[in-house]
């Protein structure tokens, strides 16, 4: 017979998970990683992990018991009594009543000023999580806590837009000298977007960024809304009305002046390389702002591209699909480049044209790598017809403009900007339009984290003089850990290949469900 098992199992070691194993050892090259090199060597943030400092949920009754345990067993039994006096949201002023006389007051939590900073701390991590006052007011009556009032939110909220402005402010005047110490000069160049709350062109709320294409942080920022509450309700007072008027469709060119006037002022930089794209007429503003013509157009190839694809889903109405390669680092690769994606598409298994292709393993080209392995390639695509191929030769010519290509040789894009949106865009959800002081609040949280990551948000502690604990520092540096690690992994050949075979596999599966089932959805067509 077999031996039996024991019951007593042997602990398994970890050797890691395909999360942990996909992270290279070496250093890869990320925005994240790049911007937030700070990390491991934190100036001034030395503190002890094993202190027992912080905030903890604790029962009343809980409470109870750890007194009957300190106190005096007969004072307990007499009628020890706690009582409490008087609550300010999460703190709570509680007083010990004995019958002897004995009579003791204390908090829930320490103050500042007489102030509770906890509430403070309640705000800003919602509005850091993209919530307000009703989504905390579910979350802590779930967990039967006490909350503030309305009124005292916004109170809070106010507080913290004064501290979040001036961190912000520090912040962004940093990194402009970070940029003047990296170009050793006051001229650098910056992408510049633009960004609406509301999608589509009917936005009230706004923002322009501008970002260093050497340190791909952002310099400046300008936080546009054209509504105003007060003036919405006739209430005619000194207030701090909206700063912008006009159509949404403007607001990037608006913005986009307002920050390069005054960026020698503010951030002692003049931004003379402009890279953007060309759907708007922010660089016709901004092109003389520092004399004539001091500001050069760079276009970002992401826009290139998206400009060239949409010509070209145009024609696919009446003609078959196409695509597009780029080639960045000199005019003619760039042309050759072009050329050779015009007639790699247009190839088909009787008229093979692949002369201008790439040659080597390397290449992009399947005919191409099939030749330098010594393999024989069966051309399987039918190419196009000669009649689909004289109307996309026309735009496939347009790319091969010395004028559009000597603007995409720096090989620039505008994904900084793009992925600053998306942190803006998740502190300030869609969804949910905000007035201006929410909109101002957002914006500088988004840009501390973008900048500096969560460790960036530490100045608006010490604004506040709120003691920053062990804890807090600890999770905020596992969270900037966290970004930097899957950055580096998102990077990865595998892993891109990986997502490329996902998107492949689910278009896959999308169109066996339409052949099997048939046309079951489509927008305006039933």
């Amino acid at each position: 017979m077999p031996k039996a098992r024991s019951k007593k199992f042997k602990k398994r070691s970890f050797h890691g998970n395909r999360h942990r194993n996909s992270v290279p050892k070496n250093n890869v090259s990320t925005a994240s990683a790049t911007k937030l090199n700070t990390l491991e060597s934190s100036d001034g943030l030395e503190y002890d992990f094993q202190e027992l400092k912080g905030n903890r949920i604790i029962d009343i009754q809980t409470l109870l018991g750890v007194f009957s345990i300190l106190s005096c067993p007969k004072c307990f039994e007499t009628g020890l009594k706690l009582t409490e006096d008087s609550k300010e949201g999460l703190c709570s002023n509680f007083a010990i009543v004995c019958k002897c006389g004995f009579m003791a007051g204390f908090t829930s939590t320490p103050k500042e000023n007489k102030k509770c900073s906890l509430n403070t701390l309640l705000v800003f991590g919602l509005r850091l999580m993209g919530r307000r006052f009703s989504a905390g007011m579910k979350l802590l009556c779930t967990l039967n806590l006490p909350y503030v009032c309305k009124k005292t939110f916004r109170i809070h909220e106010l507080k913290l837009l004064e501290a979040v402005k001036y961190s912000c402010e520090e912040n962004m005047k940093a990194e402009s000298k970070e940029v003047q110490n990296f170009k050793k000069t006051t001229t650098c160049g910056v992408s510049v977007d633009g960004t609406w709350q509301r999608r589509g062109h009917m936005s009230l709320n706004g923002c322009v960024s501008v970002i260093s294409i050497d340190t791909g942080k952002i310099l400046d920022l300008e936080v546009m809304t054209q509504y105003c509450k007060m003036c919405e309700m006739n209430i005619k007072c000194d207030h701090e009305c909206s700063n912008y008027k006009g159509s949404s469709g403007n607001m990037e060119s608006v913005g986009a002046f307002r920050i390069f006037e005054r960026s020698v002022m503010k951030r002692e930089l003049q931004y003379t390389e402009y890279y953007g794209d060309g759907d708007s007429k922010a660089f016709l503003k901004v092109k003389d702002i520092y004399g004539e013509d001091t500001v050069t157009k760079l276009e970002s190839i992401g826009h290139v591209q998206k400009r060239v694809g949409s010509r070209l889903r145009k024609l696919k109405k009446k003609n078959q699909r196409t695509r597009w390669k780029s080639n960045a680092g000199s005019i003619e690769k760039m042309q050759s480049a072009v050329i050779a994606a015009f007639f790699h598409c247009c190839s088909s298994n009787r008229n093979l044209m692949h002369g201008q292709c790439p040659d080597g393993k390397d290449s992009w080209c399947r005919y191409k790598r099939a030749l330098s392995d010594k393999r024989q390639y069966l051309e399987k695509s039918p190419g196009l017809p000669n009649s689909v191929m004289k109307v996309i030769k026309a735009t496939y010519l347009e790319l091969c403009d010395k004028n559009l290509l000597k603007k995409c040789l720096h090989g620039m894009t505008q994904n900084n900007n793009e992925s600053f949106n998306n942190v803006l865009w998740t502190i300030l959800p869609k969804e949910t339009f905000v007035q201006q002081k929410t909109l101002f609040l957002g914006s500088y949280i988004a840009v501390l984290l973008f900048n500096s990551g969560y460790l960036g948000l530490l100045p608006i502690f010490n604004y506040l003089k709120i003691p920053i604990v062990p804890l807090t520092l600890k999770k905020y540096m596992g969270i900037d850990k966290e970004r930097v690690m899957k950055s580096k992994r998102q990077s990865l050949p595998s892993t891109k290949l990986s997502r490329k075979k996902q998107k492949a596999k689910k278009k896959s599966k999308l169109v066996k469900n339409e052949v099997k089932e048939g046309l079951t959805y489509k927008y305006g067509e039933f």
